[in-house]
């Protein structure tokens, strides 16, 4: 099969609900409650969802939601600031790592690999590599400034690209920016959902690749 991608393959997903019915049918229940409204409007929901689509990569994932996302009334504004903040999050979760690495490279001899002090060692980048970090933190900053969408809504999506990249350092940072946004914990923990539900979903969209590719041998 010379094309691994195509629309039309998603549409051999219901064979997972052959296959493993009962499975298949929670996680769908799931799939379906993480963007349904709530405390958080489905529109807003759907804009996360594509968020976190451009972090795992999955284009079966992005057709979906961008679809969504349009059909509850996004613009493409809101959808561009919303991948924004996920390129943002994304290069800053390998940023924000690379104070582990520092602490590696110069042998501290600290057994835990993570604490929140580390952090404050980001700023030897600047003097590493000064241009560059500029550069970063700028685009970073600008990521992050009400635009199409609002503050309180880009925080939102930036803790749940941050759940899905998995940096501790993103998540309590960008945590502490959605309360100050004025986020309540109800709307974090929706925010959450949609990423795990993402994250989930990116792995059984992936698995008409796989029933591809077992037919085909």
């Amino acid at each position: 099969m010379a094309s691994l991608y195509k629309k039309e393959y998603f549409s051999r997903l219901p064979e997972l609900g052959e296959l493993a019915p009962d499975v298949f049918k929670k996680f769908m229940a799931f799939n379906d409650a993480s963007v349904a409204e709530g405390k958080l409007s489905h529109p807003l929901k759907e804009v996360i969802a594509v968020a976190v689509a451009h972090t795992t990569g999955c284009p079966y994932c992005i057709d979906l939601h961008v679809g969504n996302a349009k059909k509850a009334g996004i613009t493409k504004e809101q959808l561009a600031e919303s991948i924004f903040v996920a390129t943002a999050l994304k290069a800053g979760s390998s940023i924000a790592h690379g104070v582990n690495a520092l602490n590696t490279y110069d042998g501290t001899g600290d057994d835990e690999l993570y604490k929140s002090e580390y952090f404050n060692r980001l700023k030897e980048f600047s003097e590493l590599s000064g241009a560059t970090f500029k550069t970063f933190v700028d685009f970073d900053s600008q990521s992050m400034k009400e635009g199409a969408l609002t503050a309180k809504e880009k925080e939102l999506v930036a803790v749940a690209v941050a759940h899905t990249t998995g940096c501790p350092y993103c998540i309590a940072i960008h945590t502490k920016g959605a309360k100050k946004q004025g986020v309540c914990k109800e709307e974090l923990a929706e925010s959450i959902f949609v990423a795990t539900s993402l994250k989930a979903g990116s792995a059984i969209a992936h698995a008409v690749n796989a029933l591809n590719a077992y037919d085909e041998n």
